[in-house]
């Protein structure tokens, strides 16, 4: 896989998830020090979905993201690039149905869905607007959008000793617990070299996503970005 600051080709993205699906949601339990679980809470408290809606869940791996949904009586859809991941997701849970899709060109019809959300996938993407606008485009007008990804710690002290985890720490953890540590050094690199809460809510905004907003969880770790389709 190449480092985080060179281009990301979408065959490379999918080959590097697909050599971790068997162990990818235990890892990110570790290297996350369980705070993974927090995150799809809230994730989902933001995406408020209601049972007989139609959700789009993007970059869902395993499925991990989608169950609690389906289990609500959402009709949630978890699409992926990594057929890997989409295999070891089935596996699991044979009554989702798992789509095998790309964020840039995604193979759902126009306004298809109630609401739409990614975790953890957009800074993989080789264009982020044009994944944003593809989410924008199979939303139904007035549906909400939740994206849920790594960001920039607020308080300047701890963002350091988290950037200083993030490189020195998390690449032996990720050894340890992984067969594939490359893929947790791209990690850390794409975290850091991601743009803060600020501006992709600006690049958000720009493609047409109206009323948006976001608030950090884990002091900034991470950001819930949400929006809505102009009615």
């Amino acid at each position: 896989m190449p480092r985080a600051d060179l281009d990301k080709e979408p065959h490379d993205v999918a080959k590097m998830f697909d050599a971790v699906a068997p162990r990818y949601d235990r890892t990110n339990d570790v290297i996350s020090l369980g705070q993974d679980r927090a995150w799809r809470k809230a994730t989902l408290a933001a995406l408020d979905a209601r049972p007989g809606e139609t959700v789009l869940d993007l970059a869902a791996g395993t499925g991990t993201s989608t169950e609690p949904l389906a289990d609500k009586g959402v009709r949630a859809i978890p699409c992926d690039l990594s057929l890997g991941m989409l295999g070891v997701g089935k596996e699991r849970r044979p009554d989702l149905p798992f789509v095998a899709g790309d964020a840039l060109h995604l193979p759902f019809a126009d306004e298809s869905f109630d609401a739409v959300t990614m975790s953890f996938g957009l800074r993989n993407v080789t264009d982020v607007r044009r994944a944003l606008e593809e989410l924008l485009r199979v939303t139904k007008p007035g549906g909400r959008l939740v994206v849920c990804e790594f960001s920039r710690p607020t308080f300047k002290p701890f963002r350091m000793v988290y950037t200083n985890y993030l490189m020195r720490a998390l690449p032996p953890v990720a050894r340890a617990v992984s067969k594939e540590p490359e893929a947790y050094v791209y990690l850390a690199e794409s975290i850091r070299e991601w743009p803060d809460q600020h501006q992709l809510g600006l690049q958000i905004k720009a493609v047409g996503w109206t009323h948006v907003a976001y608030r950090n969880l884990t002091g900034g770790v991470v950001a819930l970005h949400r929006g809505t389709k102009p009615a």
